[in-house]
Order: structure tokens, then sequence, then C-alpha cells
């Protein structure tokens, strides 16, 4: 097996993925064998660039998949040290996960999120703030 590396690779399927990678040299007819991939998207949102990341194979609990060459448009080695640490880390977080207790997956709600009040004191504050609108015209 060759040395492994972060790489982006886009399959004849169109999927682009990143992984860390080695070429396995099989007797003449080399294999890609791929690490935890993951499919990666970047959108704008109003709070800036988002990246997505999610399993390419969500069911199978394999960390390892192989793919022969002829299945790969292009791949090219990732140097870009943010991206190997946020892949990484995506990692560990993942593993890291304990989906058997859904209340790990919960955050509580404070006023730094917007909670600020109940329905009724939001309804009197603005109620205030409207008849001190119509005393400043009057």
């Amino acid at each position: 097996m060759g040395e492994e590396f972060y790489s982006v690779i886009k399959l004849v399927t169109g999927e682009e993925l990143f992984s860390l990678v080695s070429i396995d040299e099989n007797d003449g007819d080399p294999l890609l064998v791929m690490q935890n991939p993951v499919t990666m998207k970047m959108s704008r949102s109003s709070r800036g660039m988002t990246l997505r990341v999610k399993p390419w194979m969500e069911i199978p609990d394999d960390d390892f998949f192989i793919v022969k060459l002829d299945k790969i448009v292009t791949m090219t080695e990732v140097k870009d040290e943010s991206m190997i640490e946020f892949y990484n880390s995506y990692l560990e977080e993942d593993s890291t996960d304990d989906f058997s207790n859904p209340s790990s997956h919960q955050t509580k709600i404070t006023n730094k999120m917007g909670y600020v009040s109940t329905v009724e004191e939001a309804r009197e504050m603005l109620e205030n703030l409207y008849k001190l609108k119509d005393n400043k015209e009057s």
C-alpha cells in the first residue's frame, strides 16, 4: 500500500469526495483506498460561508472503501491545513456522538439565543412602545 495523503476525488458519477487515501498497486491493477470519505458542500448564507459535511455512505459501518481508478475522473492532493483540520475535527466529533442518548444532542435555550420574554411580557412591551410613540406625536 502506498503513502497516505488527503485528497479531493471526482468520481465518474459526479460525486466529489474528500478523504484520506492511499493507492494499492494490486498486481498492476491499482486501487484507491479511501478512509472515511465525506462529501463537502459550501454555500452562502446570511451568516457568511457555511460548509456542510456528511459521510459519503451513511449506512455501512466500514471506514475504508475501495474504488477502481477507472471510476475516477480526477483527484488532487489537499495540502490546505485548515481543510484537513476541519475534516479531522468532523471525524472526531462524529466518533464521540452518542446517538443512543437523545439529550446529548439537545441545547438548552438561553437569552443569548433570542428568547427574551414570555408572549405576555412581549405584548405589554410592544403596547407600551406604541403608547409612547402616540404620546410623542400628539
